[in-house]
């Protein structure tokens, strides 16, 4: 087997900058997401110093880093609390909807776009990142907060929508008509309600499957599952994420709690990826010349999301702080926003340069807020590297 020496020192130079770059955000009792993000613009495409070698891997790596933090989330909850707390905050999907695609939408408006690109421009606004949230949650020490399940339940049941949005979106986008969109969008939504009613009903057989008192081959095992769930989750045009969460959702007691100690180091290393790759897919002079824009829709859409998890919070009987905190968990936005302006293309390029630069100010921004709304850290919390 021959071995690429630049990929290998490309990839090598890569993680000691991000490990220098946790470090520092660290000292800061900040999570390390936005630097990773500045990194990624710095090295990706267009930027200072580009990666070229580390660059396909990187990118082709990603996915696996929001698998892992997704199914790490879905570890901390049993199935059959999550449901209830996703029937409760059906209503919150609903304020979700309103208050964040709407200024998408106006925004296209007042910019005289045409319907595909306002509803591009709606979808972008709309959705969070659930990478990004999984990963702050986790650095503020958050998981064991009670307004996290109202949190949780705003992703999933935004991700739920999102089966609906992109196949309705993709065949618009490419020029089809709005019977053959509306098909596949009901196809979609129908596979990944029964995908998740079997979850619910027959998941636990999954923690027997994968039990096992080797370290090693209980890795294994959950991680094949995981892989295999998402990538049938991605080909129903839902979230890959939504189907690892529901995996970790199927594993309880001490097989999640050495689930959790074994796939730690490899999400922390791959979710490192996912953030650089961010970044990477951004082209800085594509960035600068929206920038005006987009802070004005970020300063927005800010403010909106911030309301939805103030109501999502409110909804769990939590307290003012708590809603404070999970509204600015919510803030970021980021993968889902990507596929969405890859989907628009080229059609649509002035739409795509704002929401490109719109989503890349979202992921540093929310962060940030996230951080500093809500209170001090525990004792012993803090941001890994």
């Amino acid at each position: 087997m021959q071995v690429s020496g630049a990929l290998l020192f490309e990839l090598g130079a890569l993680l000691a900058i991000l490990a220098v770059l946790g470090t520092a955000a660290r000292r800061f009792a900040l999570s390390p997401i936005p630097v990773y993000l500045l990194a990624g613009l710095s090295l990706g495409k267009g930027g200072i110093l580009p990666v070229a070698a580390a660059g396909e891997f990187v990118t082709t790596s990603a996915p696996i880093g929001v698998v892992l933090l997704l199914l790490t989330l879905g570890l901390e909850f049993s199935a059959t609390e999550f449901a209830a707390s996703m029937r409760r905050h059906l209503p919150s999907a609903g304020v979700d909807v309103v208050l964040n695609a709407l200024p998408g939408a106006i925004a296209g408006w007042l910019l005289g776009l045409d319907g595909v690109a306002i509803l591009c421009l709606a979808g972008v606004t709309y959705i969070s990142s659930s990478g990004v949230v999984a990963r702050l949650l986790g650095d503020l020490g958050r998981l064991g907060n009670r307004e996290t399940p109202a949190v949780l339940s705003v992703l999933v049941l935004e991700d739920f929508a999102m089966a609906a949005y992109l196949p309705l979106f993709a065949v618009l986008a490419s020029g089809g008509g709005w019977l053959h969109a509306v098909g596949g969008m009901v196809a979609a939504v129908a596979a990944l309600l029964a995908a998740f009613a079997a979850s619910y009903r027959w998941g636990h057989h999954v923690g027997r499957l994968v039990e096992h008192p080797d370290p090693e081959q209980l890795l294994l095992r959950v991680l094949g599952i995981t892989l295999m769930v998402a990538a049938v989750a991605e080909s129903l045009h839902a979230s890959a994420a939504v189907g690892a969460f529901l995996v970790g959702l199927t594993l309880t007691g001490e097989t999640a709690e050495r689930s959790r100690e074994v796939l730690g180091p490899l999400r922390d290393l791959f979710a490192a990826i996912f953030f650089l790759a961010i970044g990477f897919s951004v082209d800085p002079h594509e960035l600068i010349p929206m920038l005006p824009a987009a802070l004005v829709l970020a300063v927005v859409t800010a403010a909106t999301k911030v309301l939805t998890g103030v109501y999502a919070a409110r909804r769990e009987g939590v307290a003012r702080r708590g809603q404070l905190r999970a509204g600015s968990a919510l803030i970021a936005r980021g993968e889902f926003s990507l596929i969405i302006i890859g989907l628009a293309g080229t059609s649509i390029p002035t739409v795509a340069a704002l929401a490109t630069a719109y989503v890349f100010v979202m992921a540093i921004v929310g962060p940030v807020l996230a951080r500093y709304t809500g209170g001090p850290l525990p004792a012993g919390a803090g941001p890994s590297a």
